[in-house]
């Protein structure tokens, strides 16, 4: 880890995101510290994916601000990893598991620079982590919605970032794979990592710092037991949580 990192990962201040000129959600603000995780709840279209986006570099705020690790949105890509709703890899290439959990070090490689005993230990340490181990030379297009999640979850992993940016990292994946997911998350906190995940699942909020409950504009935010209160459930889903 940098022994440099700030005391605030992230900070937002009065921050609205959107598309070109259409704002998704307006006035957001929070702060995060190293080890921090913030769980992003809300339906399809609330603005999760936007949010983790702008915080990714890939999408610029509308208004307002926001400062990842000091500096703005995309400017540390090796010290923040993004793993997207839905990774893009070509299935028309006999591109193995394997092959793609090794890209995630090529930020840290550059073009020219041949992998190191150290990168193929974080390699495989990566594909162990999440179970991927098992299906390593396997080609990506023959492996189950789960397994390419596993598989992308480890690309992400080999990043050794301070920042993760997380969308939906449990679709896909059995009961078993969404408990390796919170070990990986828990795993990832304890060396310093702020972890940032949107989520469909309430008990995906259970041990977060911070959780954000978004319906296009902020609905609620602070500790699970506030954020998640019942009526800021009946206002975003319509329903409250069972006693």
């Amino acid at each position: 880890m940098n022994t440099l990192m700030p005391t605030k990962t992230i900070l937002a201040s009065h921050l609205s995101i959107g598309f070109g000129k259409h704002t998704v959600v307006a006035n957001i603000e929070f702060t995060t510290s190293p080890g921090a995780l913030v769980v992003l709840i809300g339906t399809n279209g609330s603005g999760k994916s936007t949010l983790l986006k702008t915080l990714a570099g890939m999408l610029k705020p509308i208004s307002g601000s926001v400062k990842i690790l000091d500096g703005d949105p995309g400017k540390s890509p090796r010290r923040v990893a993004y793993l997207p709703q839905h990774p893009i890899s070509s299935h028309t290439l006999p591109l193995r598991a394997r092959d793609v959990v090794a890209m995630g070090r090529f930020a840290n490689l550059g073009l020219f620079t041949r992998e190191s005993l150290e990168d193929r230990k974080i390699l495989q340490t990566s594909l162990e982590r999440t179970g991927a181990i098992e299906f390593a030379e396997k080609p990506l297009r023959d492996l189950s919605s789960g397994q390419q999640q596993r598989t992308h979850l480890a690309q992400v992993l080999t990043r050794q970032a301070e920042i993760l940016l997380l969308d939906e990292p449990t679709a896909g994946l059995d009961i078993n794979g969404r408990k390796l997911v919170a070990e990986i998350i828990a795993n990832e906190r304890a060396r310093g990592v702020t972890v940032v995940m949107a989520t469909h699942e309430l008990q995906d909020a259970d041990n977060a710092n911070t959780v954000m409950l978004l319906a296009q504009r902020v609905v609620s935010i602070g500790a699970p037991e506030v954020a998640l209160r019942d009526e800021y459930l009946r206002e975003c889903f319509g329903f409250t949580q069972p006693h």
